[in-house]
């Protein structure tokens, strides 16, 4: 995995990760890494995120989230879109002990050299998505598929 990305500036937000050689598609690309929070502790302090339109929180499992504010790495800075090319997904611990799950980002197809990696957040809010909300939320993707807000229905 090492030396597989690069992390840089991003036309779509920020910083974002891109291919530092051809990926080719159903690889695993990094882990991501950060500390890890109870859900509960995650609603205490950070429960005014919702309006800032920017997190580094990642769903672990029903008991954990990974913090990615703290002790993170460069999945961090993988940026969303409507077309993604990877995919994260948990690997539970075979010991069944969720403290040790763990999030892997894999690649979805093929990326070239100098591509940017992308996945779908899937960011599901348990408050109303108002207009004020989903512009907060705002998608920049670009792609032709782009609903323009990282935002899911709540179903």
């Amino acid at each position: 995995m090492s030396g597989n990305t690069v992390t840089r500036r991003s036309a779509i937000h920020g910083n974002g990760v891109f291919a530092a050689k051809p990926l080719a598609s159903g690889i695993e690309v990094m882990e991501y890494t950060g500390r890890l929070r109870t859900h509960a502790y995650i609603d205490k302090v950070y429960s005014d995120t919702v309006e800032s339109g920017h997190t580094f929180l990642f769903t672990l499992n029903e008991r954990y989230v990974v913090d990615g504010n703290f002790d993170s790495n460069d999945a961090r800075w993988i940026n969303h879109s409507c077309e993604p090319n990877c995919k994260p997904y948990v690997i539970e611990d075979p010991g069944k002990n969720p403290k040790l799950d763990r999030i892997v980002i894999e690649t979805l197809r093929d990326i070239g050299q100098g591509e940017e990696l992308t996945f779908d957040y899937g960011i599901r809010l348990d408050c109303r998505q108002t207009a004020r909300l989903k512009k907060i939320w705002a998608c920049r993707c670009g792609a032709p598929t782009c609903t323009g807000t990282m935002l899911k229905p709540k179903r």
